[in-house]
């Protein structure tokens, strides 16, 4: 399983890849795992404000659906056009083309209480 060292990482599976103050968000290569064969990736919309652990979408599989969680307060920038006939790209490729949204974050102190790659692995057993 990868666990890519540039990004950061939640308890609740998200991962995040910070670029000054844009963020690309997705679920890790642990949760699509979980989760089984997704089917169906329903985001708020693009302008959307969420605050740090709120819900900004959810991700459906076969046998359930789960919720997103924001690492960071920000506002959602782009959604990845790509999972509207390619929802199948989160368990092909969750941290390239499987990303979810980009977003503006609005608080820069979020970012340092996100999980390393190292300890993101440990909070899964891997």
């Amino acid at each position: 399983m990868d666990f890519p060292i540039e990004f950061k990482y939640t308890k609740d599976h998200e991962w995040i890849k910070i670029d000054g103050n844009v963020a690309t968000i997705g679920i890790t290569e642990f949760a699509q795992s979980e989760l089984g064969d997704i089917v169906y990736v329903d985001i708020n919309a693009v302008g959307s404000t969420i605050e740090k652990d709120e819900v900004f979408g959810t991700v459906e599989a076969v046998k359930t659906v789960s919720d997103l969680f924001m690492p960071v307060a920000g506002t959602i920038a782009e959604i990845n056009p790509a999972l509207n006939d390619g929802p199948e790209l989160v368990n092909s490729d969750p941290y390239g083309q499987g990303w979810m949204v980009k977003v503006t974050v609005t608080n820069q102190k979020d970012i340092d209480e996100l999980l390393s790659a190292e300890s993101y692995k440990d909070l899964v057993g891997a």
